[in-house]
């Protein structure tokens, strides 16, 4: 390709923390009522003084450690100085000059195989609060609402090199993350609820030429999807533009999800706009290295680990190790059905395929289901003993999943016990040749495929309960003639 995307990415993750980044204010704000969760420190009052968060600290190591981070042992908070409606005091308190971690790197499947995306620096700070616009385009109402209660949530910026070569793969990116700050335990990971928020660097490079446009920054995107779909468009933008040879502006771009657009918000303001100067109210954050080791030891089995593990010890492929590992609650529902059923490869290809379908299509997690690892053992002793076959089992797991109720249960039920009567199954394959000769002699012309017509017939009469591989052996052996 002619024009090549340049993507870098500044995410950030809030921190499942129990208090407010500075403040004894309750962290997890996300249904409560506006106004709430807040005291004069988050609102900026005069004479309050911020304290941090031992907890926040903690959780910013250990998503620096699995990120592959250096960790400074002195790092220090900072004012951002911005106009912020829904920040009382004016200002962010942030990490710039002395951030607490930088230089590390996520390995992902790009584009053309394994990928290291480096990543600069992860840094602590504080969440402004949320504006609620009254009105529509319609009625253009002239006034804001504010919650506060999202002040001073602790969040950790984590700003990649722009080393991400496609949109696929700054989707990947951001799937990866929230896969490792879920297993930490340290976020939510949720975007829907603004847990997991990315700002998009993009610029076009021309190979031809070597010229490169400048850099747009893409807001408000509150999914992979969108993520994705919101780089595609804007690639798409620049390299007209670049072919009309048109400049394309520096500015900040918001993502449009009703016209799958991007707007633009404004021009994009440079790091010395933000005027930062030294926290004054708080002391620098010095680590020892007992601390550094400590956290370092309370580090989980993180996804690649833990896909590793179950290529080796289960002899998975590794599509399945990586598909089962992409949620920690995921791995560990495998492992308790392994630990009931040791047949990992089937497993793996039920969770893969039934339990993933139903998990979607409700979208919820694997914990919210009343799936359990005695479901199955009980669905496949049933298909192991002829009782169901694997049509059956399929088509009666949907009510598994929903109801809770044994696999057993739901077929007597049904009365969708297998056929295995070889006399009943010879009638019916004699009754299928008898009314279609044609299709017999199809069959003894070399045309194999006829003998699905045979199957096809008993499986209709028997509404599908005949046993398909016996029913198979036995239209075979008539067909022949043997």
């Amino acid at each position: 390709m002619r024009y090549r995307p340049v993507i870098g990415l500044e995410i950030h993750v809030q921190l499942s923390t129990k208090t407010k980044a500075f403040c004894s204010c309750p962290a997890d704000v996300f249904e409560l009522p506006p106004n709430t969760a807040i005291c004069p420190v988050c609102t900026g009052q005069p004479g309050a003084l911020p304290v941090p968060s031992e907890e926040m600290i903690r959780f910013a190591v250990k998503t620096a450690l699995a990120l592959n981070c250096k960790v400074h042992k002195y790092s220090r908070f900072d004012r951002k100085n911005y106009f912020y409606p829904d920040l009382p005091k004016g200002y962010q308190i942030s990490q710039y000059f002395y951030p607490i971690a930088t230089e590390g790197f996520l390995e992902i499947d790009g584009d053309e195989g394994k990928k290291k995306v480096r990543i600069r620096r992860l840094h602590l700070e504080e969440d402004a609060g949320k504006l609620v616009h009254e009105g529509d385009s319609i009625t253009r109402a002239s006034y804001s609402l504010v919650d506060m209660n999202r002040c001073g949530v602790p969040l950790i910026e984590i700003v990649t090199e722009p080393d991400i070569s496609s949109p696929r793969e700054a989707r990947v990116f951001m799937e990866k993350l929230r896969s490792i700050v879920r297993y930490l335990g340290v976020s939510t990971g949720d975007m829907e609820k603004g847990a997991l928020r990315c700002d998009a660097n993009i610029s076009v490079v021309d190979t031809e030429t070597g010229r490169q446009s400048n850099r747009v920054e893409v807001k408000n995107m509150n999914s992979f999807r969108f993520v994705e779909r919101a780089l595609e468009y804007e690639f798409e933008r620049i390299v007209k533009a670049m072919e009309r040879g048109e400049d394309v502006e520096r500015e900040t771009r918001g993502w449009d999800m009703a016209t799958k657009t991007t707007v633009s918000m404004r021009g994009k303001e440079e790091e010395s706009d933000y005027r930062y100067f030294p926290e004054p109210d708080i002391p620098p954050v010095v680590l020892s290295d007992e601390y550094l080791e400590e956290v370092k030891n309370e580090l989980p089995e993180l996804p690649d680990e833990k896909a590793e593990r179950f290529m080796r010890e289960y002899d998975l492929p590794e599509y399945d190790a990586k598909v089962l590992t992409s949620s920690k609650e995921l791995a560990e529902f495998f492992e308790e059905c392994v630990k009931v059923v040791n047949r990992p490869k089937d497993l793996s290809n039920w969770i893969m395929t039934e339990v993933l379908r139903e998990l979607n299509e409700r979208n919820i997690e694997i914990t919210e289901s009343k799936l359990t690892p005695q479901h199955f053992a009980d669905l496949f002793k049933l298909m192991d003993e002829g009782k169901i076959s694997i049509k059956i089992a399929k088509e009666i797991f949907p009510e598994v999943f929903e109801t809770g109720k044994m696999p057993s249960q739901i077929v007597e039920e049904k009365g969708l016990v297998q056929i295995n009567d070889e006399k009943l199954i010879e009638e019916l394959v004699k009754k299928a040749m008898e009314q279609n000769p044609k299709a017999v002699e199809d069959y003894k012309a070399g045309k194999k495929k006829a003998i699905g017509f045979f199957v096809g017939f008993v499986m209709r009469e028997t509404k599908g309960k005949a046993n398909p591989e016996l029913t198979n052996r036995i239209v075979q052996k008539l067909l022949e003639g043997k």
